[in-house]
């Protein structure tokens, strides 16, 4: 990477460190007034947030009038007037961030995939109350939800289709092993992380993948209860088969893997074989499932017949698996600047030297199948 390009990234890091720390305004909108309080508890201006709270829709709009909130934590059932239909009229006449808060039902889980395709840029459930190790884990990441949909570029979202303590290290959950030489097989497999912004993204690379293409293992940060009904959707839109991982898994081609919400999943293999384990762990990077558990595992098992994506987001979870990756000889691409919805994770990948390549997302698949598809390297 050249000086002045370091320069530029640094001079962008900067910028957002000085945004982060102004306070941003938050407008909750929720008919249950104990949820209202756990989220105003969170959303303090000793964290950085100023929050208004609204029982319904109507009560939101007239707000709304004087109040003009970075991002709208929203409720999807309530009197009145629903959720779907306020996020409509949002995004329709004056498009802001909102985040779904939704509960873990089945239907409500259906509703929450299908507000994304509406324009909502991310789901978050609602804090579990009562127990103080789950409120403080919600509280991470409710944090971290609503200061990543402050900076995404909602006019340029793409709607999908219609058709414990914070441990910033995987050695949490898999400790760091040295590869041996010429200890790895000729199966390829392709790794991908995700978070704001990644449902549209990572469609766009499923959707464009033949039937012949390697075993695919991808996280996408979205609440346990999500990625089953996320995985469901996609596989009604992609020729290849997209299931919610499950443990025992054997990666076989033409099917993708998505992790399970409120779990860490990784590679393992056996002989020839690769197959999945999905475990339960403290959050990794702020995160569980965590790219950075995920890409670590794929550089073990896999080393040099591996592909490491990563797209957009907010943080840095899966930079440091993906430099793994790439010390692994395993091909690495980070999505660029101008085509993520949130240049957080691939940015802090590209300042660690972990990306082999810096692509638009309409250049990654073709790049990653260029690779995948090729003769596999002898060992």
């Amino acid at each position: 990477m050249t000086t002045e390009k370091h320069q530029d990234l640094t001079g962008i890091i900067s910028a957002e460190l000085s945004d982060n720390s102004r306070t941003l305004k938050v407008l909750v909108v929720d008919d249950s007034a104990i949820v209202r309080q756990a989220l105003m508890a969170i959303l303090s201006e000793k964290r950085g947030f100023q929050a208004i709270v609204a029982a319904d829709p109507l009560i939101a709009m007239e707000k709304m009038k004087k109040f003009t909130p970075d991002v709208i934590l929203l409720d999807l059932e309530m009197p009145r007037m629903d959720g779907m239909t306020f996020l409509r009229k949002i995004m329709s006449h004056k498009p802001l961030p909102v985040v779904v808060c939704s509960g873990l039902t089945g239907s409500r889980t259906e509703a929450a995939i299908r507000a994304l395709e509406i324009g909502a840029v991310d789901i978050i459930t609602k804090p579990k109350i009562g127990i103080r190790g789950f409120f403080e884990e919600s509280a991470v990441l409710l944090e971290d939800t609503v200061r990543a949909a402050a900076t995404a570029r909602v006019n340029e979202f793409r709607p999908l289709p219609e058709h414990s303590p914070v441990h910033t290290s995987p050695d949490i959950v898999t400790p760091a092993l040295a590869i041996p030489a010429g200890h790895q097989q000729k199966a390829k497999i392709v790794a991908i992380g995700a978070s704001t912004g990644g449902t549209e993204a990572l469609l766009h690379v499923l959707e464009q993948m033949p039937l012949d293409c390697p075993g695919i293992v991808a996280v996408q940060h979205m609440p346990e209860g999500f990625t089953a009904a996320f995985a469901k959707r996609l596989d009604g839109i992609c020729g290849i088969e997209v299931r919610e991982a499950a443990d025992g898994d054997k990666v076989v081609p033409g099917r993708a893997y998505i992790a399970p919400g409120n779990r860490h999943l990784l590679v393992r293999r056996l002989g020839p074989t690769y197959f999945l384990e999905v475990r339960e762990g403290p959050l990794v990077s702020r995160h569980r499932p965590s790219v950075n558990v995920l890409f670590r595992s794929v550089a073990q098992a896999a080393g040099s017949n591996a592909v490491g994506i990563l797209m957009t987001g907010m943080g840095d979870d899966g930079a440091d698996g993906l430099l793994e990756m790439k010390q692994a000889k395993g091909l690495t691409i980070a999505q660029d600047e101008a085509s993520c919805v949130v240049f957080g994770m691939p940015r802090e990948a590209i300042l660690r030297g972990a990306a082999t390549e810096v692509l638009s997302l309409s250049r990654i698949p073709s790049a990653m199948l260029r690779n995948v598809l090729a003769p596999s390297v002898q060992h």
